[in-house]
């Protein structure tokens, strides 16, 4: 991890302090599930909204499509 990646999840962590939905959409862009997810919560509930988004930055891949030839068969 460089330091402009480091530069830039702190950035959207900060985001996602002040307005969860904005740090989500800086991470995968404003179409994806996570940032409607995201939006509901903030709805329902600030606190929700921000754990959650915190959650999806920091451990949610945005790029974490698995492709069926990237498993390891063990026979």
């Amino acid at each position: 991890m460089g330091l402009c990646s480091c530069c830039c999840r702190c950035l959207e962590l900060l985001c996602s302090v002040l307005l969860p939905p904005l740090g989500v959409c800086l991470r995968h862009g404003c179409c994806s599930m996570e940032f409607w997810i995201s939006v509901l919560l903030t709805i329902l509930g600030y606190l929700p909204g921000v754990l959650y988004a915190i959650y999806v930055i920091c451990s949610v891949d945005p790029n974490g499509r698995h492709d069926p030839d990237d498993y390891v068969y063990i026979a």
